[in-house]
């Protein structure tokens, strides 16, 4: 596989490894949704391609899924088997192991979701995921505003927050009193910055605490990641340290736990999620505009879906 030097900015030494950026699929156009599966491969989604792809070192990419229904954020539940925000739908899907997928969540109260596009799975078995309402069409907006939700191992599904614009990636801290959430407009005006190159200074990282019952509280912004960058805050990780790794905003920024930055990765195209992966979980790898890249780190990475390796 081909390698290229990363770019680093800040000193980043005690986080990365190696600054080689290794290739590990090129050939795309909007990559998202990377979960590394403990049986030793990763899969991910083309979002332009409408495709779920796998790869691993051995066979290289495979089609899992075409169409894929608008796909985006993905995780794993108890069993391993993956869990998908399918935003042509506007629900959370699972892959069963007949090869059908089945509904876990579409509807609260009777109304539609919005699109869901990011999840994640805490260790008591219920997901969090985030579902905007920015890009769904208002006349065709049943909740009338941007969410987070928990859908309990029980299937019950709750609104645990309304403060976020438009809230995209999320991930627990390692001991998952934290959840941390990126959040990549406010509205409108923001979308029309954004295709005027100017500064959005409503691109931050926030974070909530986690109550014992799941609830979300004492939201705060702890990162601002303002930009006139293309691409925005969207997909992260942290590692056994705490440490953050949210793409976006020009970067793959690298933040403490309380959200100082320490300094960004560089990547020749744009980031748009990451995953860690591999036996010791210490390879990163970063879902871009176009390819999959990897990149070896110091400390172990958090699987992000709750399951132990």
């Amino acid at each position: 596989m081909k390698t290229i030097r990363a770019i680093l900015e800040g000193d980043l030494s005690s986080v990365v490894e190696s600054g080689e950026l290794t290739v590990v699929a090129d050939g795309f156009v909007g990559l998202e949704g990377p979960v590394w599966h403990p049986e030793g491969f990763l899969t991910f989604v083309d979002l332009e391609g409408n495709k779920l792809l796998r790869w691993d070192p051995v066979g290289g990419v495979k089609l899992v899924r075409h169409p894929n229904l608008a796909g985006n954020g993905c995780t794993l539940d108890d069993e391993r088997r993956l869990v998908m925000c399918e935003g042509a739908t506007r629900r959370i899907v699972r892959l069963e192991a007949d090869g059908s997928w089945r509904t876990l969540a579409d509807r609260w109260q009777g109304s539609r979701l919005n699109r869901p596009n990011d999840i994640v799975r805490r260790s008591d078995g219920s997901f969090y995921f985030t579902d905007p309402e920015l890009f769904v069409p208002e006349e065709e907006r049943d909740l009338k505003t941007s969410a987070i939700w928990r859908l309990a191992p029980s299937g019950d599904l709750e609104m645990v927050s309304t403060g976020l614009g438009f809230p995209n990636g999320l991930a627990f801290s390692p001991d998952e009193s934290i959840l941390y959430v990126s959040n990549s407009f406010q509205d409108e005006h923001c979308v029309h910055e954004r295709q005027r190159k100017e500064v959005c200074t409503h691109r931050y990282l926030a974070a909530f605490d986690v109550g014992a019952d799941g609830s979300l509280r004492n939201f705060r912004k702890v990162t601002d990641m303002s930009s006139a960058a293309h691409d925005l805050p969207d997909g992260l990780k942290v590692d056994r340290n705490g440490t953050v790794f949210c793409t976006g905003s020009g970067a793959l920024w690298v933040l403490d736990p309380d959200g100082a930055v320490m300094g960004k990765i560089l990547t020749p195209d744009l980031g748009r999620n990451c995953a860690f992966g591999d036996s010791d979980r210490k390879t990163l790898y970063i879902t871009a505009l176009t390819t999959v890249y990897s990149l070896r780190m110091r400390t172990p990475g958090l699987s992000g879906t709750g399951v132990v390796p």
